[in-house]
């Protein structure tokens, strides 16, 4: 009589065993392959978010790919290489005016933090004319950030006789510099810091310059936006949750030190250079800005004029954002920072 009784429990432990093991057990992340063209700081939010394992509490495993350039990345998020990509809006809207299909969700820049830097002897605004910029690619980010940047000094580049020379990317473009084979180039923080360093001159800094602007972020096929929602929902709060990190105080030795891995910075100096201007450039406010991209629009089709027939609010959606306003994500976020 006693054996069922013994059976029962002995069954009873082995379920509990068995549900434990398979609790205990990770569970598969998703993988998740997102291309990125401009190497810089501005990367910094999806590397932090990814080196410290944000992602993984959503279930995905992120991973960031650089390639040589925006097309390079807009081509591989086409051909469905990679899942999501992190571009420039110039080169979203290049994109789309070439026919690709393409939505963007979030940013979490509208600032441009750089300093235009050029050769020892070149004093003066005025004493640019005719000279050689470095840029990344033609209509690309590095490209448009120079371009807004001139404007908003008044510097009239066809006027000027300027000639944009396509160098690669910003380590590229600082050796360039450093060689003398360009004359200027509007450059990242830490790079202007290295170019100093060895005697070059700073004309300006853009961080008082003030236009609408909105930089990099998370964007992907219209396809995969309409067919996976929940997939970007938890790709944005990865982000956010790296944001957050960044700007809380506490973690700067660990941001720095991911910024320095990535960005292959010989020292702590510059390693904080960039750090400072992550942390200036980047906020928590990241709902795609139409005015920020109708001004930038302005500016890509001077290179591409079939860009200025595109509407940008059938490439921008904010309704991810705003379901994490609305469910007291993104509130909670900006509470953690006290702000």
């Amino acid at each position: 009589m006693d054996y069922p009784r013994k059976h029962w429990t002995l069954f009873i432990i082995l379920s509990l065993l068995v549900n434990l093991a398979i609790f205990s057990t990770p569970q598969a992340q998703e993988k998740i392959l997102m291309s990125y063209g401009g190497h810089n700081e501005t990367v910094g939010p999806m590397w932090v978010a990814a080196d410290r394992g944000l992602f993984k509490k959503y279930g995905l495993d992120v991973n960031m790919l650089q390639v040589r350039n925006g097309q390079v990345s807009l081509t591989a998020v086409m051909a469905g290489d990679v899942q999501a990509f992190w571009p420039a809006v110039s080169s979203v809207l290049s994109g789309v005016s070439g026919g690709a299909k393409l939505g963007c969700i979030a940013s979490p820049f509208n600032r441009i933090a750089r300093e235009l830097i050029v050769r020892k002897e070149i004093d003066s605004l005025a004493a640019l004319r005719e000279k050689s910029f470095g840029v990344q690619s033609i209509g690309g980010g590095f490209w448009l950030q120079t371009m807004i940047v001139l404007d908003r000094l008044g510097v009239d580049p066809d006027k000027n006789g300027l000639k944009m020379r396509i160098i690669g990317d910003e380590p590229t473009i600082l050796q360039a510099l450093l060689a003398s084979n360009i004359d200027a180039a509007v450059i990242t923080y830490a790079s202007a810091a290295v170019a100093k360093r060895a005697g070059l001159r700073s004309l300006v800094n853009t961080t008082d310059l003030r236009v609408p602007y909105q930089g990099v972020g998370v964007c992907t096929r219209s396809d995969r936006i309409a067919n996976s929602p929940d997939l970007m929902l938890r790709l944005v709060k990865g982000m956010v949750d790296g944001l957050v990190f960044i700007h809380d105080p506490h973690n700067k030795r660990a941001v720095m030190d991911i910024l320095k891995k990535h960005l292959r910075l010989s020292s702590d100096p510059d390693a904080e250079t960039s750090y400072d201007s992550l942390r200036l450039v980047s906020t928590l406010d990241v709902t795609p800005d139409p005015e920020a991209w109708k001004n930038i629009q302005k500016f890509v089709a001077r290179a591409n004029p079939k860009v200025a027939q595109l509407d940008v609010n059938e490439i921008i959606t904010g309704r991810f954002v705003k379901t994490l306003e609305d469910t007291g994500y993104l509130p909670e976020a900006r509470k953690k920072l006290g702000l």
